[in-house]
């Protein structure tokens, strides 16, 4: 590994490519300093109009995962520098919803604060069983209220409130009750395990995939009308692409699909 804070590496798959973002230093618990954020950013965007990429998983070399913003770059600084700071955040968590990929975390250790909600914000999340989740910031008078939000959205409220308030770590198998994460492994089992994921993935269209991603983070937090409004939308989009009038062609047939990308 090399000492850049993020590497990408990538895994030739049979229908694409798996790109591999790996927070890149652990002496620092792959703290997420504003530099580090608009690098992590601008290369989510760069994987994003690649066509050959198929699956993204976002992991961390070392104990964390990662411990969320670098504090040592938040003292005395002044509201313009917050606000920068917060942004480059927001737009990081915004980013990885927007890119067509599905991104996966895999968490082998500590997600907390900032890293726990890059955790909660990418699609899916595959951990290892030692691995841990925590939103600490009441400990030092920063309440986590960026990490937050897809935390809220993924556990629910008063589950959230509880790791907001009390700052208690929660286990991976708590976070598995709860709806953080998807599935957890010992450790030995997470490299395939993952693997395993993209590939499922990796064997569908790309397009297909692409527009039923967007169409759930529109779709999530509208009313049941919106929502369907929106779907409904997506479904006839989604009728008249290639990729769809191949699979159905081909499920009538009783053939393999050969999808355009």
């Amino acid at each position: 590994m090399s000492n850049q804070a993020i590497v990408v590496e990538r895994t030739a798959l049979e229908s694409g490519d798996l790109a591999q973002v790996v927070l890149n230093n652990p002496k620092k618990r792959n703290a997420l300093s504003g530099e580090v954020m608009r690098e992590l950013t601008a290369t989510l965007y760069d994987l994003s109009q690649d066509s050959a990429v198929r699956v993204i998983v976002l992991e961390g070399v070392g104990p964390a995962f990662s411990a969320g913003h670098d504090i040592s770059e938040m003292i005395g600084r002044d509201e313009e520098f917050y606000s920068s700071l917060f942004g480059d955040c927001s737009k990081l968590m915004a980013t990885l919803h927007a890119v067509p990929q599905p991104v996966i975390a895999k968490v082998d250790g500590v997600a907390t604060a900032a890293g726990c909600q890059l955790v909660a914000a990418c699609d899916l999340a595959v951990v290892s069983d030692r691995s841990s989740f925590a939103t600490p910031g009441v400990r030092i008078g920063l309440f986590c209220s960026t990490p937050m939000v897809p935390l809220t959205r993924a556990i629910g409220r008063k589950r959230a409130m509880e790791m907001l308030l009390t700052a208690e770590p929660i286990s991976s198998e708590v976070a598995l009750r709860w709806g953080l994460v998807n599935k957890v492994v010992p450790p030995e089992e997470l490299d395939g395990e993952v693997m395993e994921l993209a590939l499922r993935i990796s064997q569908f269209s790309r397009d297909t995939i692409a527009l039923g991603k967007r169409t759930f983070y529109r779709q999530a937090d509208m009313t049941e009308e919106q929502a369907y409004g929106v779907a409904s939308e997506a479904m006839v989009c989604n009728a008249n692409m290639e990729d769809a009038q191949e699979g159905m062609d081909a499920f009538i047939s009783k053939r393999e699909p050969q999808w355009s990308v």
